[in-house]
């Protein structure tokens, strides 16, 4: 499977930059769509609220999926990577 990954930078209320990608299948591209998961994730995060547009969330590349993240995509719809300041 090969999948989108959308390079996330979202600040934090400590001012900190978290940084995360959002991996969705590839043919998933509709922003609003890839946007909403981050939120989602953002909320786990007890980051309900926090800024997430197309500032904040760009695609980067293409690649092809671990057998993890396949399962996780299989599951949710999406995968995180967590990068910096995730918690």
């Amino acid at each position: 499977m090969k999948v989108s990954v959308w390079d996330t930078y979202v600040k934090r209320t400590d001012n900190r930059v978290m940084h995360f990608d959002i991996l969705v299948p590839s043919d998933v591209t509709a922003e609003e769509t890839i946007f909403s998961y981050g939120k989602t994730y953002l909320k786990s995060k007890a980051m309900e609220g926090a800024e997430l547009t197309a500032r904040e969330c760009k695609f980067c590349h293409i690649e092809k999926a671990s057998d993890e993240v396949m399962v996780a995509i299989e599951q949710k719809g999406y995968f995180i990577i967590e990068m910096e300041n995730c918690n």
